[in-house]
């Protein structure tokens, strides 16, 4: 059994074609999967997909891209949303993005408070996306851990094997995507090897990165198989045992009993 532990389903060309991308998923062993909200119209479809088909889990969140159309978002809000359907088991994506920039610094920093705070009061784990802000993504959550812990999941890691070291020290799990199978990701690689086997989860994040050798087209959760292969490679093991280790995290870290 696989776990796509973050895509869009709502996004197209996913969801005008769910059911084939479901079912070609599920031929090569992706059996469950968390679609990520990114912004209210994104919740809306996430509704609708959670209600159709029993094997998808959601989440609720604000990108941080899109923080600046949501000021006035508030901590019970979110928590209010998280209760509009059992299926939704975290929160985000949410975090930090200074590569981009489609936000302001100071938008995006109190948007991802927010999100930690529903994450603290609600005890579901917190999805983050952290680009081009590794200090400033590590000094919030490490902050906010002395004030109550929370479960965190780096979304698509591609951090230093410093900041995912820093990370670990305070519980955080991470997300290997289809960059780990590209031509130029040896450190990440490098990073991911370093990192407990009980700490690691697999993605595809699609529509976006799809993983070697099919990089360059659209991503989707059947492709998660080459990221599988790269991981089990890397970490010397064979891909039942990562598929099996990896689901187990994922079922860990959000509290499912399936």
């Amino acid at each position: 059994m696989i776990i796509d532990s973050h895509c869009h389903l709502d996004y197209e060309p996913l969801n005008s074609d769910i059911q084939n991308v479901i079912n070609r998923a599920e031929t090569v062993g992706v059996k469950y999967f968390l679609t990520i909200c990114t912004t209210n119209k994104s919740f809306e479809k996430i509704l609708i997909i959670l209600k159709k088909y029993k094997n998808v889990f959601g989440t609720y969140g604000i990108h941080p891209h899109e923080t600046k159309d949501y000021s006035n978002l508030s901590v019970d809000y979110i928590k209010n949303n998280i209760l509009k359907d059992k299926k939704i088991i975290g929160i985000g994506e949410t975090g930090l993005d200074f590569y981009y920039e489609h936000s302001e610094k100071k938008s995006q920093k109190e948007s991802f408070l927010k999100h930690i705070n529903a994450s603290q009061e609600t005890s579901k784990t917190l999805i983050v996306h952290s680009r081009s802000a590794e200090d400033e993504t590590f000094d919030i959550l490490s902050s906010e851990m002395k004030n109550k812990k929370f479960k965190v999941l780096m979304h698509c890691f591609t951090g230093s094997k410093q900041f995912a070291h820093k990370l670990l020290d305070i519980g955080c799990y991470f997300s290997a995507s289809g960059i780990i199978t590209f031509k130029k990701s040896d450190d990440l690689a490098e990073t991911f090897k370093s990192i407990p086997n009980n700490k690691i989860l697999i993605e595809t994040d699609s529509p976006y990165l799809s993983p070697e050798p099919l990089r360059g087209k659209t991503n989707e959760p059947s492709h998660l198989i080459h990221t599988l292969k790269f991981i089990s490679k890397i970490k010397n093991e064979n891909e039942k045992t990562i598929s099996s280790l990896t689901s187990k995290n994922f079922f860990d870290l959000f509290n499912l009993k399936i």
